[in-house]
């Protein structure tokens, strides 16, 4: 029979071929004639409840009652009755007869009986279930008795259907008719279909059928007797068999039992209102109720009172039925912060019930909430959603990250809170692996670039750490670009010392990337300018690091040696124990307000705890300079940078390679505008030594000698800035030319040789005091001083009073200079 219903209502008989929805298995229980089936909708696939009644011609009785639940259903509406989606009525061959058959379709329910049995609840957690589930039908109840003058007639176990988010809902309306007090002489059935009702569920007055009495009595006065019914057979676990069963007490808790005598009532005016039951009885206050209530009128509720409510309910739903919390609890309390009635502590709550479900639940009931609450101006979610993103970023799948998590994310990178854009930093780590390449290169390194000149150093600092880590999902075009110059040019010559760790260690990881020219001219020359920075934890890092690029290009050396050409050309290397895991603490908060110039201590995993000021010293003698994000020591490779490296702060660097370009050339990455160190090569000091030897020697005017002096002094030239410092150091001897060693550096950034000035050689005799500059005299300032002898020096003629001073002789004169016009 029941194959054979499936057939018709799927569409295969007369009269159903239109028929919207498929029925499947019934349940073991339904109320009186009516079958209760599982069904879907054609259209979606959704669940849906079927109810299907039955009868042998149109005008059978029970299809008569059925029409009436039907047209009941249909026009009362409230949210604890069973919601009606759609009803029909077909005529169907049954054999040779035809049957008649009365459709429901309403939402998708069970029967209470059996969801009972499928929750297996006890103690006190069932106690507060069945509390919850009283508390709506007889809200049910006292809508129909006294809002709506309405008579349900056989309130019952069998006629409430529970909902997939555990709620109880009332149904069964075929004896429902309007309570008629205005005829209270008649004696004619008020209830047109009470020989429906079983006799044990029948008061009194009904079973005597007392219709005069039952006008006289108050509209609740039968449905009062059926709520009594319904506690017995929910607490007792069994179905009321007969009346006198309801006298049976020891399975009704205790602060129920009053109110349930009050309900049982053998007089019907003292029977207790339904209204009054929710409001009074004692059984209903606990916590399960108060927490659905409370969420219920959320969005009525104060500020003080959510962010009361919202504390404590973590410690509560720990305590609650775990399938009620899932079920009903999280559904209420995700449509709450999906409409803006919750803050942003629910959102706390909510990811850890939504941490009790399965993989796929947790997608289909908190993601789509999640999702949509990126798109919130609530600051203080958006952080609460950065800040646990690591709960849920990896459900989360990669186009909706790409189309419409990350558009939302990334207006918190230049959020005016450190807090935020720092949250929205880290965030990246889950969410960049998702992001396609065009969103990376075109909109995520913008960012990044700004980041990392941002004014936070510990925002400087995770930039580069980040870089580091999402190096690997970058293309090759976009690692050339960016790398290098994001930790050289840039995170190597933060003042903030974690910054400058950070980039060492973020070399160091991404060491498979670069190719052996870059490491050996661009990379190393820059790590180890940091191996006498002032911080003890960045100058380990350096030679850590510098160890293991030497290894790099050491096994590069030994592979070209061994004429492996192929394998030669990856640069790669396993990081060795010092360096492994060095971006393992990589978000680790460091956030440190203020600027970049007076910055405090800041806490990291593996970074230095100690403030540190930047200083870049020209000379032993000048103070340091705190601007830009040069290196906070003094280095030749500051010195020797180009101009635009030094002042552009804008972006990461241009490609060095032509064939790689962007498929817009306006569209940059932030990087393409700063140069890398060596994209200029310097002349090598040979060369520049050699093209000053094609110049004229020009015998210096006059030499001035002073007693106390012990070390030359070259004049600063002002015409040619790049040589003045440049001097030539007196020889040791006759036959011996003069060393030349570096000397320190003096403050102007554009001489790139200003570190390599001669110092003059120690002697037994004291030195001659420098001649004075001449504008026009290009190299008066390198001309050797007469070498020391027994004879006295004249303090202003610059002549020997016996002697003729021999003629100076430059060390450069070794190399075979031949006279030229200069350079």
């Amino acid at each position: 029979m029941f194959k054979f219903l499936k057939e018709v209502v799927a569409g295969s008989g007369s009269g159903l071929k239109d028929f919207p929805y498929t029925v499947g298995e019934p349940y073991a229980s339904a109320w009186g004639s009516w079958t209760h089936h599982r069904g879907t909708s054609k259209d979606d696939g959704s669940p849906v409840s079927i109810f299907s009644l039955s009868g042998s011609n149109p005008q059978d009785r029970h299809l008569v009652a059925g029409r009436n639940g039907v047209k009941r259903l249909r026009t009362v509406r409230h949210p604890n009755i069973l919601s009606f989606l759609h009803s029909t009525e077909a005529e169907v061959p049954d054999g040779p007869a035809m049957k008649h058959t009365i459709y429901i379709v309403t939402e998708p329910v069970m029967p209470l009986s059996e969801k009972v049995k499928e929750l297996n609840l006890g103690g006190t957690q069932r106690d507060e279930y069945f509390a919850w589930g009283l508390h709506q039908i007889s809200k049910a109840v006292s809508f129909l008795n006294n809002d709506c003058k309405l008579v349900h007639g056989n309130v019952c176990l069998a006629s409430v259907v529970v909902t997939q988010t555990l709620d109880w809902k009332l149904h069964a309306f075929d004896v429902l008719s309007e309570f008629d007090a205005s005829n209270e002489a008649s004696g004619s059935p008020m209830l047109q279909f009470e020989w429906l009702v079983g006799t044990q569920y029948k008061p009194m007055e009904l079973t005597k059928s007392d219709w005069a009495s039952i006008r006289k009595s108050p509209p609740w006065a039968i449905d009062s007797w059926g709520l009594g019914c319904l506690i017995y057979e929910l607490f007792s676990g069994a179905k009321l068999a007969r009346t006198e069963d309801l006298r049976n007490t020891a399975s009704i808790p205790k602060s129920l039992l009053p109110d349930y005598q009050r309900l049982l009532n053998s007089t019907p005016s003292r029977r207790l209102n339904p209204s009054k039951l929710i409001d009074n009885s004692e059984f209903f206050q606990n916590k399960l109720v108060e927490t659905i209530q409370f969420m219920e009128v959320l969005n009525l509720k104060d500020s003080v009172e959510k962010d009361s409510f919202f504390r404590k309910l973590p410690n509560i739903a720990e305590q609650l039925p775990r399938e009620i919390v899932l079920k009903k609890l999280l559904p209420v309390l995700a449509s709450s912060l999906e409409f803006g009635s919750a803050a942003a502590p629910a959102l706390t709550v909510l990811l850890k019930m939504g941490s009790w479900l399965s993989v796929d639940q947790f997608s289909i009931k908190v993601l789509p909430t999640i999702v949509k609450l990126f798109a919130s101006n609530d600051r203080a979610i958006r952080a609460c959603l950065l800040q646990h993103i690591d709960q849920f970023g990896e459900s989360l799948s990669a186009q909706t990250v790409d189309e419409q998590v990350f558009p939302n994310v990334a207006t918190g990178f230049s959020d005016t809170t450190v807090s935020i854009r720092e949250l929205t930093l880290k965030s990246m780590l889950v969410l960049a692996p998702k992001l396609s390449q065009r969103t990376i290169s075109g909109s995520l390194l913008k960012y990044l670039s700004k980041l990392q000149v941002d004014e936070d150093p510990g925002i400087r600092t995770n930039t580069t750490i980040l870089l580091g880590n999402i190096a690997s999902h970058m293309n090759d075009g976009t690692r050339k670009r960016v790398l290098i110059n994001a930790f050289t040019v840039r995170a190597l010559r933060d003042t903030f010392p974690p910054a400058r760790a950070a980039g060492i260690m973020a070399l160091s990881v991404t060491s498979s990337y670069y190719e052996m020219t870059e490491i050996a001219t661009r990379i190393l020359p820059n790590i180890v300018v940091l191996t006498f920075d002032p911080d003890s934890d960045v100058r380990t890092k350096a030679f850590q690091a510098t160890d293991q690029f030497l290894q790099i290009a050491r096994q590069h050396h030994e592979k070209l040696t061994t004429g492996d050409t192929m394998v030669a050309e990856s640069t790669g290397v396993q990081l060795n124990t010092g360096n492994s895991g060095l971006l393992g603490w990589a978000m680790s908060s460091i956030t440190q307000k203020g600027k970049a110039s007076d910055h405090g201590s800041i806490s990291t995993a593996n970074a230095s705890n100690s403030q540190v000021s930047a200083t870049s010293a020209a000379t032993p003698g000048t103070q340091a300079s705190t601007a830009g994000y040069a290196p906070s020591t003094s280095s030749s490779l500051d010195k020797a940078a180009p101009a635009s490296a030094r002042s552009s702060v804008d972006g990461w660097g241009e490609l060095e390679d032509d064939n790689i370009h962007e498929e817009n050339g306006s569209d940059k990455e932030g990087w393409d505008d700063v140069d890398p160190f060596d994209d200029k090569a310097s002349p090598s000091l040979l060369s520049n030594i050699q093209a000053a030897q094609k110049r004229p020697v020009v015998q210096p005017k006059q030499a001035v000698a002073s007693a106390k002096s012990h070390q030359l002094k070259a004049p600063k030239s002002e015409d040619d800035p790049l040589w003045g410092p440049i001097a030539a150091a007196p020889p040791k001897s006759a036959s011996k030319s003069a060393d030349i060693k570096p000397s320190t550096s003096h403050n102007d950034e554009d001489d790139l040789w200003g570190s390599i000035a001669a110092p003059a050689p120690k002697t037994s005799g004291k030195p001659l005091k420098a001649p004075a500059a001449n504008s026009d005299d290009l190299w008066g300032a390198i001309a050797a001083p007469p070498p020391s002898t027994k004879a006295r020096p004249l303090a202003s003629s610059g002549r020997g009073r016996g002697t003729k001073p021999a003629q100076p002789k430059l060390g450069a004169q070794r190399i075979g200079r031949t006279s030229s016009t200069g350079m």
